[in-house]
């Protein structure tokens, strides 16, 4: 799966919208259709808090670096950690301007509660499998940490939830170079979606946000 031009990669936040609902992915990410709701802006409010902070991080045997850039060659994904803190351990990697062993654990923060499907786990655990090939270590978990609970969950990266990684992101690609938009295909989650004022049912029968604005050009004229 590997690729040398990143232009073709995916970005690891996709893994969100992707586990949530590949047709809201899809409008999002190949059609460029966007509507935010209150739930996203809170989201994306809480990110640029901890983005905004000071980068990196010492205290004591913990050193804590945000926006910590990531990229996996194998993935062909990239993205950025929320926050990485690295613990002083002799069982860790070195890191260029810092004596001793370092053991990476990525953070993701998220607002809200936990949720019930496992959309922010993926996104964890494609950060984590970046950050061990970069670092040439192995990571075994990390941790979710929820601003409505100011609770962390620590997340365990087995082998069948790193398959599932592999393996959305190898769809998510080739779904993006064929330019294909799922149908739609209602759940109960729908109606949390910020995209459900542009993903109607009728666009069942034209395949496409953009061939069902097509279609329906000038009826109101």
């Amino acid at each position: 799966m590997g690729s040398t031009d990143e232009e073709d990669y995916r970005q690891l936040s996709e893994l969100q919208h992707f586990s949530f609902c590949r047709r809201q992915w899809a409008l999002i990410h190949i059609e460029n259709q966007w509507a935010e709701n209150l739930r996203t802006t809170e989201g994306n409010l809480m990110h640029q808090r901890v983005h905004d902070e000071k980068q990196t991080e010492l205290r004591g045997d913990l050193l804590t670096v945000r926006g910590m850039r990531v990229k996996s060659d194998e993935l062909c994904a990239v993205g950025i950690c929320d926050a990485v803190e690295f613990r002083q351990d002799n069982a860790g990697v070195t890191l260029y301007g810092r004596t001793g062993r370092w053991l990476p654990n990525p953070v993701e923060y998220k607002h809200g509660r936990p949720k019930e499907g496992n959309a922010d786990v993926l996104q964890l655990c494609g950060q984590a499998i970046c950050l061990e090939e970069m670092l040439c270590c192995e990571i075994h978990s990390g941790d979710l940490f929820y601003g409505e609970s100011h609770r962390r969950t620590t997340v365990i990266f087995t082998k069948e939830l790193r398959e599932e990684v592999q393996s959305a992101l190898k769809e998510m690609n080739e779904l993006y170079h064929k330019g294909w938009t799922p149908k739609v295909k209602r759940t109960k989650s729908c109606n949390a979606c910020s995209l459900k004022g542009i993903c109607l049912p009728e666009l069942n029968r034209a395949g496409s946000a953009s061939a069902y604005l097509t279609m329906h050009a000038g009826e109101e004229l």
